[in-house]
């Protein structure tokens, strides 16, 4: 009886214990927020992942969000996008220099608009977003050799609540490991282990 117990129980803490990813399971929940086919997308690359590269980031981002956002925001055409993405581009251009003059920064920047760029697979809080090549105004700055950041520009998608209240802006700061658990729940498993364990030890010693 008492083997059955015991053996009743660990079965009990595997299951408890068990690591639950979200790889995956977001990509088919009801609120997965999906990017069409036909989209748009930015991504800007950091000279690298120093303070001072990643404050310069989100600068150029906001300030070339704020201002793409306004040219797309009543279109509902992807090929009217594409057309005044190409011929503005160069406004693009001149956003990233006047940010890096005004942080007083001389670091090279290179703008495209191209329809092969290489994105990662992000983690936007319980949303997934696959690896793939997509279409894309992409900003580098420096060597580029920094963290990344992106959203879809059109349809506009970039402040949408794709994380529990929080922008994708602030959601994506950083690159995470879609099957990685938190430490702190980590910490909390291996707490409940060592509780139950001690408890099972009294209980038949």
């Amino acid at each position: 009886m008492k083997k059955a117990l015991i053996t009743l129980l660990i079965i009990s803490i595997i299951i408890v214990a068990s690591p639950i990813t979200t790889t995956g399971a977001a990509s088919t929940g009801p609120d997965y927020q999906v990017i069409p086919d036909e989209a748009i997308r930015l991504r800007i690359l950091a000279n690298s992942n120093g303070e001072d590269d990643q404050e310069l980031k989100r600068e150029v981002r906001d300030k070339v969000n704020a201002e793409i956002t306004t040219w797309v925001e009543k279109l509902t055409s992807i090929e009217t996008a594409r057309q005044l993405i190409e011929r503005r581009i160069g406004e693009v251009e001149n956003i990233v220099a006047e940010t890096l003059e005004n942080a007083n920064v001389n670091q090279a920047y290179h703008v495209e608009y191209d329809q092969q760029v290489d994105f990662p697979t992000k983690l936007y809080g319980n949303y997934i977003y696959p690896a793939g090549t997509y279409e894309a105004i992409l900003i580098t700055l420096g060597a580029g050799k920094g963290d990344n950041w992106w959203c879809v520009l059109f349809p506009p998608l970039c402040f949408l609540d794709f994380a529990n209240g929080t922008t994708t802006a602030s959601a994506a700061e950083a690159d995470q490991d879609t099957t990685a658990q938190p430490a702190s729940q980590e910490v909390e498993v291996d707490f409940f282990l060592v509780k139950v364990w001690n408890s099972l030890k009294n209980l038949f010693s």
